[in-house]
């Protein structure tokens, strides 16, 4: 008898599991989907136009000219002085003896190659300078939109500038570079 007891417990418990699944799947089955898609929201924005529009980013590119012109004046004055050698090398290399020559030679050939060193390590040194000094605006940026994509319950934030998405559905969307800006500032 108990034995028929517990069976028919267990046939009991399964039945409603199987009522309980059949009804979650029917509703979700009648569920509109128009319901469905509005709950799900998304901004989108242009990630440049938002960095650009910040008060920080003037000074910051400001700063950076400023750098680039401290590097191209050293690079003109490098330049500059290795010409100068170059056309006294020029000038003077019938009346030089041969020991004179093949030192003058490799003067030359080691400031060139110094020159061409110090314009890679320019170039690494500016974009470094550049990414520190951008790093504050961009954290800045990324923590807004955090902010704004929780007070609005949006699921992400799309960066338009990459042209990855050719269509977005503004039913769905919502374009957010005013409010960023303006947030921003």
């Amino acid at each position: 008898m108990q034995n028929r007891q517990s069976l028919f417990k267990m046939m009991n418990h399964r039945w409603f599991m199987v009522l309980g699944l059949s009804f979650i799947i029917c509703h979700l089955s009648l569920t509109p989907v128009r319901a469905q898609q509005s709950a799900f929201k998304f901004g989108f924005l242009s990630y440049e136009a938002a960095l650009q529009s910040m008060p920080e980013y003037t000074l910051v590119q400001q700063q950076m000219a400023d750098l680039r012109a401290l590097y191209q004046a050293e690079t003109k004055r490098v330049e500059d002085e290795f010409n100068r050698k170059y056309e006294e090398f020029l000038e003077g290399q019938h009346e030089f003896p041969k020991t004179i020559l093949q030192k003058r030679q490799t003067e030359l050939q080691e400031l060139m190659e110094k020159n061409i060193a110090f314009k890679e390590n320019s170039r690494q040194e500016l974009a470094e300078a550049e990414k520190k000094a951008m790093a504050p605006l961009k954290i800045r940026l990324i923590e807004q939109l955090g902010k704004i994509g929780r007070e609005r319950g949006y699921a992400f934030i799309v960066d338009t500038d990459q042209k990855a998405l050719p269509f977005i559905n503004p039913a769905m969307g919502e374009d957010i570079n005013k409010l960023v800006q303006d947030a921003l500032k």
